[in-house]
C-alpha cells in the first residue's frame, strides 16, 4: 500500500494536478492493515474520520494548482452541482456535486453518494478550497481517476461555457476577469513529438513495445489522462489493442491480441472501443491508431453557435445525434457512443479517417491513424490539439473585440 499511495501522488503532480512542495502536495491514502499516508499532514486527522465513515479502502485529498484551482473554484462558486457535457463526465462521472466548505460529516455523506466532492470554500487554513476528494473502494487507482477526471470536465466546461458567453453575448466583466486570470496559468503545448519505435515490427514484441511506448508519450505530454484512451496496431492477422479500463501509461502487460477472424474470446476485455478500431484498420489500411483526449480539441467539439442550437432538433442528444458535417479546419467532428449500438462509434468513427488524417468525437476525443507505426498518429494528434487550441483562442479574441 505504501507504494501505491506514493505512486497514485506522483502520477497527480506529474499530470500538472497539484503542486510538488510541502502542503501542496495531495495527501493519498490507503487502507490495508492499517491505514498509510504518502505523506504527514495536519488534514489527515479529519480525513481519518472520512475513513471511519465510510467502506472505503482509499482516499485522495487534492489541493488544485492553477489553473485548476482559479476555474474550478470559479465553477464551484456558480452553483451546488457542476454539470460537464464532456463524453467522460457523461459515462463515468455524472454530476460533480460542490460544498461550500469542508465539514466532515457533510464529505461523508456526500461521498455516499458520489464519487468525489468539491470543497469551494475560499478560506484559509489546511482544508480549504478548491479541493477535491475522491475515494475507492479497491485500490488508490480509482481516486487517482475520479480526481484526474473531475479535473479533465471541469477544464473543458470552463473553457466551453465561456466561448458559449462570448457567443450568446452574455459574458460579463467577471466572466473576462477570470478567463484571463485562468489563460495566465495556461502552460504551453509541448510541441516536439517525439521520435517513436519505427515499422516495420518484425516480432510481437515489437509491437507491445511500441504500443506501451507510444501510451507513455501520449499521457506524458498530457494528451489524455493516463487512465483515459486507448491505442491499438494491427499485426498480421491480429489487431493489438489496448484493455478495458487500463492506463495508457501502464500498457505492458495490459494489451490483448484479438484475430480479425474473431477466433478468439480475447475481446472480452479489450477496449470497449474496439468495434470501432476493427473497422478503422479494415477500411482505411492503416495499422496504428491512437485515441487521447487532448482538451481543446474536445472543446471545439462541442462549440456550437446560438443560431445553430436554435434550429436544432437533437438538443442534449449532440453527442450521438448531430446530423450537420462539421470540422476543425480538415479535421471532421463526428458524433458517436461507445459501442455497437445504432448510434455507436464504428458506424460514423471509421468513414470519417477513411479520408482524413484524424478525426474528433463528440465532446469525446481525437482518433489519429498511422499507416504503418505510431510516429504519424501521434505527430497528428499533437498538431490538431494545436490547431484547436490556436483555434478557440483565435475565436475569443475576434467575440471579445466586437
Amino acid at each position: 500500500m505504501d507504494r501505491l499511495v506514493n505512486k497514485f501522488a506522483a502520477k497527480l503532480i506529474a499530470a500538472g494536478l497539484a503542486g510538488n512542495q510541502g502542503d501542496a502536495r495531495p495527501l493519498v491514502g490507503g487502507l490495508d492493515d492499517v491505514l498509510v499516508w504518502n505523506r504527514s499532514g495536519s488534514e489527515t486527522g479529519e480525513l481519518e474520520k472520512i475513513f471511519a465513515g465510510l467502506s472505503i479502502n482509499s482516499l485522495v485529498f487534492l489541493r488544485l494548482k492553477e489553473p485548476y484551482a482559479t476555474l474550478i473554484g470559479y465553477l464551484a462558486g456558480q452553483a451546488r452541482i457542476i454539470a460537464p457535457k464532456d463524453c467522460e463526465t457523461r459515462t463515468f462521472l455524472h454530476d460533480l456535486p460542490v460544498i461550500p466548505d469542508f465539514e466532515t460529516g457533510v464529505v461523508i455523506e456526500t461521498l455516499k453518494r458520489s464519487k468525489s466532492v468539491i470543497v469551494a470554500s475560499p478560506k484559509a487554513g489546511p482544508l480549504a478550497g478548491p479541493i477535491i476528494i475522491a475515494h475507492g473502494t479497491v485500490s488508490p487507482e480509482q481516486g487517482f481517476v475520479v480526481a484526474s477526471s473531475v479535473c479533465f470536465a471541469c477544464f473543458v466546461k470552463f473553457f466551453a461555457d465561456y466561448l458559449d458567453l462570448l457567443q450568446a453575448g452574455c459574458a460579463g466583466v467577471q466572466d473576462h476577469k477570470i478567463f484571463d486570470a485562468v489563460t495566465r496559468h495556461l502552460e504551453a503545448l509541448n510541441l516536439e513529438t517525439p521520435l517513436l519505435m519505427t515499422a516495420p515490427f518484425t516480432t510481437e514484441e515489437d509491437v507491445y513495445r511500441a504500443i506501451a511506448q507510444a501510451g507513455r508519450k501520449t499521457v506524458a505530454l498530457h494528451l489524455a489522462d493516463s487512465y483515459f484512451g486507448n491505442i491499438s496496431y494491427r499485426w498480421n492477422d491480429t489487431l493489438y489493442i489496448s484493455q478495458t479500463g487500463s492506463s495508457l501509461d501502464e500498457l505492458v502487460g495490459c494489451v490483448d491480441p484479438v484475430p480479425l477472424d474473431g477466433s478468439s474470446s480475447a475481446a472480452l476485455t479489450a477496449s470497449s472501443e474496439l468495434t470501432a478500431h476493427l473497422e478503422t484498420v479494415t477500411r482505411t489500411g492503416c495499422r496504428a491508431i491512437l485515441h487521447g483526449h487532448p482538451k481543446f480539441s474536445v472543446i471545439l467539439s462541442m462549440d456550437c453557435s446560438p443560431t445553430e442550437k436554435a434550429a436544432c432538433d437533437f438538443s442534449g442528444q449532440c453527442h450521438i445525434k448531430c446530423p450537420n458535417p462539421r470540422f476543425v479546419e480538415d479535421i471532421p467532428i463526428v458524433p458517436g457512443e461507445v459501442g455497437t449500438g445504432p448510434t455507436g462509434l464504428c458506424r460514423t468513427l471509421p468513414a470519417a479517417l477513411e479520408n482524413s488524417r484524424g478525426a474528433i468525437v463528440y465532446g469525446h476525443g481525437l482518433f489519429t491513424t498511422g499507416r504503418d507505426d505510431f510516429n504519424e498518429a501521434f505527430s497528428t494528434l499533437v498538431a490538431v490539439e494545436s490547431m484547436c487550441r490556436e483555434k478557440y483562442f483565435e475565436k475569443v479574441r475576434m467575440l471579445r473585440s466586437r
